[in-house]
């Protein structure tokens, strides 16, 4: 398994979480798994042991450069995991940029980082059945093994899978830069890498790969289309034969209300007291007055794809009524900007923190009556499926693994399967008329605890995502024979383009 970050060793977002708990998951089910990743600055203090075990050569545009590999444990004993270590990349404050913004070299950086990996199997003397690459930092490992490795024999049987977290974020590059993929000048057409005349390593994976997924059913589609295909809909069509959605699992060890150390008091299902306790002690922390009303929270990342334009313009309408809301982000300065201006003008009623915590992203799960996602487009999300477990009930849009995983709150619908309110249009005034709906619903304390019941009761845990995640590898390996590599000749360029 590939990935430029997994828990415990590196995070920047989610990413992270699903490749960290997947891999120890399918070890837990009697799978051997190795997860690689590049060694970043400061794994020598973190959670998981890493020793030098091999050092050994890698092209790197028209020379070789010499890699160590580091090896550990995750866990538990869940499984090794091997680091890629070449200072001169990856010993650098960022997994991806600084302040600055993104590293200018990131195309060298992954393009060794794929090769070394592949590489390492060798080094290690164990050859995979599978290859599970993730996002575009690992993409060229797929497009590698389909070209510069399809006549060695080491690598004539692994199969591929490749998942696709977020289309918004495919690894594009200029031109010029195209030599530090090691690729023949072939490859670069609009039936390979050439995307606009950009490199589009994300793109690569996509058509090399044997079998695709992404983080639910529901985003698996909507990247078929315009909308979210983010001009890359074309590719994903033809392939849709081989293009699956698994929602992604959440660590109930971590995100678990009866054991979570970040909370003011442990509660159940069974003895919900200790919510009440949570809930008081949140206002406490954010300098609001303990009133009895809800109290709806929200934690996210500030921008355009998570709605954030939608929620601004609905707060001072909402924050009219009875209400209070406590919200954890950072991201777009204008959106910071405009919700520190709204709490300025709606004290006692509104709390930002801006930054993250993780202590108070557990805290405001806990404490808060309804969780905001008012989402443009979520691939899977995993705050919706921690809300379920905490009794806070989400209201969300309807869109990707929102979709999936929130059963909607509609009068007079079978409403004894709901677990949340959804919403369709990315309109201010629909998410408003949701959250009346929600707002009335909760006055009714019996309907209400209804809702909780069945939320907490849901499963979303990475053994019932990781046992999928063995289906499609299985299915991988009893195909007739890999994917081939891509016949440019038969692409229609304006398609791929």
């Amino acid at each position: 398994m590939l990935a430029s970050e997994a828990v415990p060793l590196a995070k920047t977002g989610g990413l992270a979480d699903v490749v960290g708990a997947l891999a120890v998951e399918l070890t837990r089910l009697g799978h051997e798994v190795r997860l690689v990743l590049p060694r970043y600055r400061g794994l020598e203090d973190g959670p998981v042991a890493l020793r030098e075990t091999h050092r050994f050569r890698v092209p790197l545009r028209h020379d070789h450069v010499e890699v160590a590999l580091e090896t550990g444990t995750l866990k538990g004993d869940k499984g090794p995991v091997v680091c890629v270590r070449y200072d001169p990349f990856f010993d650098r404050p960022g997994l991806y940029g600084d302040a600055a913004g993104d590293y200018p070299d990131n195309l060298d950086r992954f393009a060794l980082f794929c090769r070394a990996a592949i590489e390492a199997c060798k080094e290690l003397g164990w050859a995979p059945d599978i290859v599970h690459a993730h996002d575009w930092q690992t993409a060229l490992a797929i497009v590698y093994l389909k070209t510069l490795y399809q006549s060695d024999t080491t690598w004539t049987a692994p199969r591929t899978l490749f998942t696709i977290h977020n289309m918004g974020y495919q690894g594009l590059f200029p031109p010029a830069e195209y030599p530090a993929t090691g690729l023949p000048a072939a490859d670069f057409t609009a039936g390979g890498l050439e995307f606009y005349g950009q490199i589009n390593l994300l793109k690569g994976g996509m058509i090399y790969a044997d079998l695709l997924n992404t983080v639910s059913p529901t985003y698996a589609k909507e990247i078929q289309t315009p909308e979210y295909g983010y001009r890359l809909e074309g590719v994903l069509q033809t392939r849709k034969d081989r293009l699956f959605g698994i929602i992604n699992g959440i660590d109930y060890d971590v995100w678990n209300p009866t054991t979570d150390a970040h909370i003011s008091a442990n509660y159940s299902q069974k003895d919900m007291s200790g919510k009440k306790t949570c809930k008081t002690a949140l206002r406490r922390e954010l300098k609001l007055p303990q009133r009895d009303v809800p109290l709806l929270g929200m934690v996210s990342r500030l921008a355009l794809q998570k709605g954030i334009d939608l929620l601004v313009d609905t707060l001072p309408k909402l924050l009219a009524l009875d209400v209070q809301m406590v919200m954890l982000g950072s991201g777009d300065a204008l959106y910071q900007a405009e919700l520190t201006n709204l709490s300025e003008r709606f004290v006692g009623k509104f709390a930002v923190r801006l930054g993250f915590d993780d202590g108070l992203a557990h805290r405001i799960e806990a404490g808060a009556d309804m969780f905001v996602m008012p989402s443009r487009y979520e691939p899977c999300g995993l705050n919706q499926l921690y809300s379920l477990r905490y009794g806070t009930i989400p209201v969300v849009r309807k869109t990707g693994g929102l979709a999936d995983t929130v059963v909607p709150y509609l009068p007079g619908h079978a409403v004894e399967k709901a677990t949340g309110f959804v919403f369709e249009d990315a309109h201010p005034e629909v998410l408003l008329s949701t959250l009346y709906l929600a707002l009335q619903v909760y006055r009714d304390k019996t309907e209400w605890a209804d809702l909780i019941k069945r939320g907490m009761k849901q499963d979303f845990s990475w053994k019932r995502s990781a046992k999928e995640y063995v289906a499609l590898y299985e299915r991988a390996l009893v195909e007739t024979k890999p994917a081939a590599p891509p016949d440019r000749d038969t692409f229609p360029r304006g398609r791929f383009r």
